[in-house]
Order: C-alpha cells, then sequence, then structure tokens
C-alpha cells in the first residue's frame, strides 16, 4: 500500500509541474516573449490547454468573474495542496 501512495502524491506533483508551467506559459505569451503563431508553442499551448480544462472548468464555474483576472490556477494549486496534506497526515492507511 506504500506504493499506492507513492503513486498518488507523484500524480499530485506532476499536476503541479503542468499547472506551474501552464500559468508560466500564460505570462510568457501575454507579455509577448512566445509566440502562439510558432508551431512547438503552439503545440505546447494548446496540449496544455486540454489536459488541464478538466481542472479549470468546474473551478471557473464555482468562481465569481473577475474580469480579466483568471483564479482557476491558484485554486487547482491549493486543492493540490490540501490533498498532500490530506494525504501525508493519513499515510498511516497506507502502511
Amino acid at each position: 500500500m506504500t506504493s499506492l501512495f507513492e503513486i498518488l502524491m507523484l500524480i499530485l506533483g506532476i499536476a503541479k509541474f503542468f499547472i506551474i508551467v501552464h500559468f508560466i506559459m500564460s505570462w510568457l505569451i501575454n507579455f509577448q516573449v512566445l509566440n502562439v503563431r510558432q508551431p512547438l508553442v503552439n503545440q505546447i499551448w494548446y496540449g496544455l490547454n486540454r489536459l488541464l480544462e478538466p481542472i479549470y472548468g468546474p473551478i471557473r464555474r464555482v468562481l465569481p468573474n473577475m474580469g480579466g483576472l483568471d483564479l482557476s490556477p491558484l485554486v487547482a494549486l491549493i486543492g493540490i495542496y490540501a490533498i498532500e496534506i490530506i494525504l501525508r497526515n493519513n499515510v498511516g492507511f497506507f502502511v
């Protein structure tokens, strides 16, 4: 059962990584450091959007409209950290 705990922590770590990369990439695109017309940037951006939309979608429906500010990545990261804390505090169930 310890391996199940490690696998869950790995999945949460990968999700955190993708959310942070998506967040940084959105800033670089908005400040025109990256151009979405470049094929590689476009493929990465499109792939990250498709990968993270199932996470962001329900959060966006719950959060109020903040104009141009999207807080769904922040809420998703807080949720992931909360799940990690819960898993670490209950590691006894996995041993």
